[in-house]
């Protein structure tokens, strides 16, 4: 598998722009939101959170929130702190948020220690009002039906727990997912008000190593169940992370629940003590299967779970476990994250998306320093590979925070984050950053972008709008060569000067994340690429000079590769000017000398009231710079204030001596040329 997230470091991150993200900070304090969760119908975001249950608007989430507060109370608090708890821990923070029908919310907290769930009205409007407390009770993250029967439905959730190994040493770590009927009642004379059709399995997230050793993801992160239109057959995508205190790791695996169910299914797991290594159960298994649900279809006629015979009942309570695991889709994690030093992933959640060439799962992964990788996974059958492309690091916050929760609408086309300082709504697309050219657009590999012709704008699948047919996307190889033959607009044209001994930054940014970017020099009737060593660095933002030589003067290309298809991005004439001839027309203007220069003045007295800014006229005849009436102008605009530029048009004198007036909007009307000035 290729190494994942490579040098993120040096590649481009995407900043979120302000017409794209809407954020809610509740009242200043810290929000420190603890769980959401999307309501489609009534067009809301409930977030769980300190003390307080939000609901936010879809269109905004910062405008018109409603919220209803639920602290602990302060004998409860007073309780908490006695245990020798710290009282900000003795709050009640919102854990569970659950649509218990289309009028009720289903919420848990934590409740100073002291757990506490209560069901929570929601009005037409998506209004919160009286809380409706109660003993807590289990509730599952996801209930997913195995057939039509509605009496088997199951309930799947997913956790971590140690557990004694099996040299009975150390507690190991193991990543779970567990199953209960949706309509266990319990037993009648055993396991009363406890669950008679619990059992688990172990999650398998490995990478094979050197000798058969492999490196397991056992500590679960996040789960997030991507429903399809066969609701019996979700896909769950799991954000796992390595327990070893050396070595820290991230995976994303996915699993089918063919394979769940087929480990629920097989082999109960065996073993006499704690110390001992599992193995299959061979006796006998009694009647119904432990774990079945009561159904009249499949289980024999039982109604109910307490109709269970006592035997069954038994054989759940000493036979919890499952002896297969559940392997994840091609045996191998869809997503890396190896590198030592690496910021943490703490979320999950996945899109699915139609592309001209197929579907595609567009996954956004939380950070603990407030970013949303934007990244999809593409396998490869003939080499049995993996290959994930990072799409976008999307900035969320300004202040770094774990994100701790994320929630697609695909309605919307919007994201929701939430982390301790708010709660973000982000697009999650903006085509138009990859900006107008058919390369750029192709290359970046986006299932929700593709070039129209004129743009990169959203990709609709064929049928939902005809006016524009075409279309040009490549999600699975990015054949630029094929896709945008002839389309390439001419690279751009730059003229950098630079003063010798001194560091200079030549500028080259390509829009795609994946493309290697190459350097070209040209000098005389050679060219020749750039190495770079200690004192020319290839940097992600450009080629650095540290100390720029006479010799490194020449003109050179920015060309990306990528996919086999070359694109010059930029070609820069660089010049390199002498020390001693600048720093001599500085000292000349420091001294007064500049007045005595033989060019007439090119600054309005107004502005050029101090010597020290006289040299420049120097600088520009070094440089050769010819167009002084443009200069003139810029200066005019950047060194004259509105105001005064209100109360007296002055009058300024160009180099030919004619005297000229200029309104404002004139002055605008030219524009400086592009040059870099680097010193």
């Amino acid at each position: 598998m290729r190494s994942t997230f490579e040098s993120w470091h040096s590649r481009l991150r995407c900043h979120v722009e302000l017409n794209r993200t809407w954020v809610f900070q509740g009242h200043g304090a810290s929000l420190q939101p603890q769980t959401m969760l999307l309501d489609e119908s009534h067009e809301r975001l409930y977030v769980g959170a300190k003390n307080t249950l939000f609901s936010l608007s879809l269109d905004r989430v910062n405008a018109h929130h409603r919220e209803i507060q639920w602290a602990s109370t302060e004998s409860q608090v007073e309780e908490c702190m006695m245990k020798g708890r710290e009282k900000p821990e003795c709050a009640n923070y919102i854990k569970v948020l659950q649509q218990h029908n289309q009028t009720h919310l289903l919420v848990c907290g934590t409740g100073a220690f002291n757990p506490v769930c209560a069901l929570v009205g929601v009005g037409h409007t998506g209004q919160v009002s009286p809380i409706i407390e109660f003993e807590p009770k289990f509730v599952g993250s996801a209930v997913i039906p195995d057939n039509d029967d509605r009496d088997d439905d199951k309930v799947y959730f997913f956790f971590t727990e140690r557990e004694m190994d099996a040299e009975g040493m150390n507690k190991a770590v193991y990543a779970r997912v567990g199953r209960v009927c949706a309509n266990d009642q319990g037993g009648q004379r055993m396991l009363v008000n406890r669950w008679s059709s619990f059992l688990k399995t172990r999650l398998i997230c490995s990478v094979a190593g050197p000798n058969g050793i492999d490196t397991h993801f056992d500590d679960l992160e996040d789960v997030f169940v991507l429903n399809s239109k066969d609701e019996k057959n979700p896909e769950v995508f799991g954000l796992f992370s390595t327990t070893s205190a050396v070595f820290k790791g991230y995976a994303v695996c996915v699993y089918h629940m063919d394979d769940i169910r087929a480990a629920f299914n097989g082999p109960f797991a065996y073993r006499e003590r704690p110390e001992h290594h599992w193995t299959p159960h061979e006796d006998r298994v009694p009647y119904p299967r432990p774990g079945s649900c009561a159904s009249k279809v499949n289980s024999g006629g039982f109604s109910s779970s307490k109709e269970f015979p006592d035997e069954v009942l038994r054989f759940v309570r000493s036979h919890p476990v499952m002896y297969r695991s559940v392997l994840p889709q091609h045996h191998r994690p869809v997503l890396l994250q190896t590198e030592p030093g690496r910021r943490k992933l703490t979320q999950i959640a996945v899109d699915r998306v139609q592309a001209q060439d197929g579907h595609y799962h567009v996954l956004y992964i939380g950070t603990d320093d407030s970013v949303v990788l934007k990244v999809i996974t593409i396998y490869n059958k003939d080499t049995d590979t993996m290959e994930e492309v990072l799409l976008e690091e999307l900035q969320v916050f300004k202040l770094p925070a774990p994100i701790r929760e994320l929630i697609i609408s695909p309605k919307r086309q919007q994201l929701y984050v939430g982390s301790e300082v708010g709660v973000a709504q982000v697009k999650l697309h903006q085509c138009d950053l990859y900006g107008s050219e058919c390369a750029d657009c192709c290359l970046a590999r986006d299932p929700y972008c593709a070039w129209d012709g004129l743009t990169c704008s959203r990709y609709y699948p064929a049928g939902v709008y005809t006016k524009r047919r075409f279309r040009r996307q490549d999600v699975r190889h990015g054949n630029a060569v094929q896709l945008c033959n002839g389309l390439q607009i001419d690279a751009e044209e730059r003229l950098v000067y630079s003063v010798e001994s001194n560091s200079t930054l030549l500028e080259c940014v390509p829009r795609s994340l994946q493309a290697k970017v190459l350097w070209f020099v040209q000098k005389g009737g050679e060219k020749h690429e750039v190495r770079g060593d200690e004192r020319v660095i290839m940097t992600s933002h450009g080629l650095l000079f540290l100390r720029v030589r006479s010799s490194d003067a020449g003109a050179y290309v920015c060309q990306t590769v990528e996919h086999g298809y070359v694109h010059t991005l930029l070609r820069i004439r660089l010049h390199v000017l002498k020390g001693e001839r600048v720093e001599s027309a500085m000292h000349a203007a420091n001294d007064g000398e500049g007045e005595k220069a033989t060019a007439p003045s090119l600054v309005p007295s107004s502005v050029s009231g101090s010597h020290s800014r006289l040299w420049y006229k120097e600088f520009l005849q070094l440089i050769g710079y010819g167009d002084a009436q443009r200069v003139e102008e810029y200066c005019e605009r950047v060194w004259c204030s509105d105001k005064k530029r209100k109360k007296t048009k002055r009058k300024y004198v160009p180099l030919g001596g004619e005297k000229r007036g200029k309104g404002r909007g004139e002055e605008n009307s030219h524009r400086a040329p592009r040059h870099t000035l680097d010193t």
